[in-house]
């Protein structure tokens, strides 16, 4: 079996305002937060989007962040467990952040476009909503990791502005953040580690997937003009403007899904761009590793000073 179908397979495995649940850290131990759970953000063709509000229960520094329970493109609530076991609740709200953990949809109902979509309105809530939260909505950082980091990705880099004449407190809101951290992001479907994908109807199991998440019904008729211009539309790589944020890469080295070379060529295009970027390798590290705990901690200590910057 080829690195491409073992990537295909894995990630399709990977697939109200509610009373705060008691939370816990991944040791037993009191969680610094309350977490709420099931929060409506929005409403789409009449399904209901979702996201947690985690709460810090000590001092909040008056700073959010936005976290994307994406996984393979799947945002069951198995995916806020993972960033719960990876510790980046506690990372954040024993700093005193507030975290909006989005669930921008699944690709069994909605394409990468609408996906994007979920998200800018799940951060469009969270900034018209600062108040309640006691946060500043022009400090607002963004977080994810693998379809959740792609999902960031493509939101940073294609940021835009509410509509100050709206009567709706929610429409008047712009989408842009202040700094992004990607844990090993898809960033350009159309150059796979070096290798021009094969996205065309009887590709193979990579075009089937990427087909779901860019038309809906995938790939059936469409041309490879029509094929490159929706993989286009989806690869942050290729949308990156020197209006984008700051951005922090972390990318095992030893990632048998999602090559090293995605957030390398990410890293690129910013650097061209004139936008300040880093990435950091971890060496061995899959998709992820035991211990990216230690890396949140470094996503974290990066946000504080982009974020405390950004106040200035």
């Amino acid at each position: 079996m080829t690195r491409t179908a073992h990537w295909l397979i894995a990630l399709a495995m990977v697939a109200v305002i509610t009373a705060p649940s008691v939370a816990q850290t991944p040791g037993g131990g009191d969680a610094p937060y309350v977490q709420h759970e099931n929060i409506v953000y929005h409403e789409t063709d009449g399904i209901g989007l979702l996201m947690d509000a985690f709460v810090p229960k000590g001092d909040k520094n008056g700073l959010a962040l936005v976290d994307v329970a994406s996984g393979g493109w799947s945002s069951d609530r198995g995916k806020i467990e993972d960033h719960k076991r990876a510790q980046m609740f506690d990372q954040m709200c024993g700093r005193g952040y507030t975290v909006f953990a989005v669930r921008p949809g699944s690709s069994s109902k909605f394409s990468a476009l609408e996906m994007l979509a979920n998200l800018k309105q799940g951060i469009r809530w969270v900034k018209a909503h600062k108040d309640e939260y006691g946060i500043d909505a022009d400090r607002l950082g963004l977080a994810g990791a693998s379809a959740g980091g792609h999902l960031a990705c493509l939101a940073a880099v294609t940021g835009d502005d509410g509509n100050p004449e709206s009567k709706k407190t929610f429409e008047q809101q712009s989408t842009r953040v202040k700094a992004v951290v990607a844990f090993f992001p898809p960033t350009d479907f159309l150059d796979w580690g070096g290798i021009k994908m094969d996205l065309k109807k009887g590709g193979g199991p990579l075009a089937a997937v990427l087909g779901r998440v860019m038309f809906p019904g995938g790939i059936r008729d469409q041309t490879p003009e029509e094929i490159a211009e929706a993989a286009t539309k989806i690869s942050p790589a290729r949308l990156v403007t020197s209006q984008a944020p700051p951005f922090l890469l972390i990318h095992g080295d030893a990632d048998p899904l999602v090559p090293l070379q995605q957030s390398k060529r990410m890293l690129e295009c910013l650097q061209t761009a004139g936008v300040p970027c880093e990435l950091i390798v971890k060496k061995g590290g899959g998709h992820p590793w035991p211990t990216i705990h230690e890396e949140v901690k470094v996503a974290a200590d990066w946000l504080d000073k982009q974020l405390a910057a950004a106040g200035n």
